[in-house]
């Protein structure tokens, strides 16, 4: 009985800060993008300057990165990426009302169109990879906007009302999110069939995972996106959205491709790959670092010995 309670609790938690959760959707659908701006560098200043959150971790990340920058560099860069995060949800709040098939050139300019679109189009199956950077989930709207259906595996947030609720925003123009746990069976049939998956590549993988250099210090990667594309002869396309300057203007491009039928020998096996990837997600990020998530908590333990190293790759 008293399980029983406490799940009915728990529901009615969950739908209480769902109904939270849209009504500031609404009102943010209420405003243009100049005050959302104008709401994010507020909301930036307070998260950063007055209640200081995750404070260690942006600044551990930042320093690890970029230790020739001072402090009070860090600090203004660090405020910056607030911003770019609270502008992000305020743009994915509004991107479905505003963006249509007649008007995407009004809010998206492409760099390496012809190569991605090639690579969509490809009979094989296609890896796109990107990371926490830009507006990714604008990226995939847009790819869904053209008729590219693609599929992300993650894992489904706790509350199911805002698992269903952010799916279902996803899914409006053909994006489908995979359970990362009991999906494997549906990924090798997708692959086979040629179809496309969506992968953030700069999840941390534990200490298990395949060990490289980053922004100049060792991560621990999933071996399994580099897998994807040894296995299956699915080419890697490494992507980008970056935010250009103004609230819903954006670059996407393609940062590098990686096809199986040619790669190099540093790239013929998961380590090398691995490192391939990271290294074009490292060259998106110094060129725009106030859009890359610092709070996000990337770099974790230590790698392996050299010798357990050497096995893996």
């Amino acid at each position: 009985m008293r399980a029983k309670v406490l799940g009915v609790c728990k529901t009615i938690g969950d739908y209480a800060v769902y109904l939270i959760v849209r009504s500031l959707i609404c009102a943010i659908q209420c405003l243009e993008m100049e005050t959302c701006r104008a709401w994010s560098r507020v909301l930036a200043y307070l998260a950063c300057d007055l209640f200081r959150i995750r404070r260690t971790v942006v600044e551990e990340n930042l320093q690890g990165s970029f230790p020739d920058l001072s402090a009070d560099e860090r600090h203004q860069l660090a405020r910056r990426m607030w911003e770019h995060l609270f502008l992000m949800i305020c743009e994915i709040a509004h991107i479905r009302r505003k963006m249509h098939l007649t008007n995407w050139r009004d809010y998206v300019t492409f760099g390496g169109r012809r190569e991605i679109v090639q690579s969509l189009l490809d009979p094989r199956p296609t890896v796109l990879v990107s990371g926490h950077f830009g507006n990714f989930e604008i990226a995939s709207y847009l790819a869904g906007l053209f008729g590219f259906r693609t599929y992300a595996i993650a894992r489904p947030l706790d509350n199911p009302f805002l698992d269903r609720y952010l799916n279902e925003f996803r899914g409006s123009k053909g994006q489908f999110i995979l359970d990362k746990d009991g999906s494997a069976n549906f990924v090798a049939d997708l692959l086979q069939q040629g179809g496309t998956l969506s992968l953030l590549g700069d999840q941390h993988a534990g200490p298990k995972g395949c060990w490289i250099d980053f922004l100049g210090r060792p991560a621990s990667c999933h071996k399994a996106v580099a897998l994807f594309t040894l296995t299956s002869n699915a080419p890697m396309v490494v992507t980008t959205c970056t935010r250009d300057q103004r609230p819903l203007k954006f670059i996407f491009g393609m940062e590098g491709l990686a096809d199986p039928n040619s790669l190099s020998p540093e790239q013929s096996n998961v380590r090398g790959l691995t490192q391939w990837y990271n290294q074009m997600l490292e060259k998106i990020i110094r060129r725009n670092p106030e859009q890359y998530w610092w709070v996000h908590r990337r770099w974790k333990g230590s790698p392996p010995s050299r010798k357990a190293l050497s096995k893996a790759a």
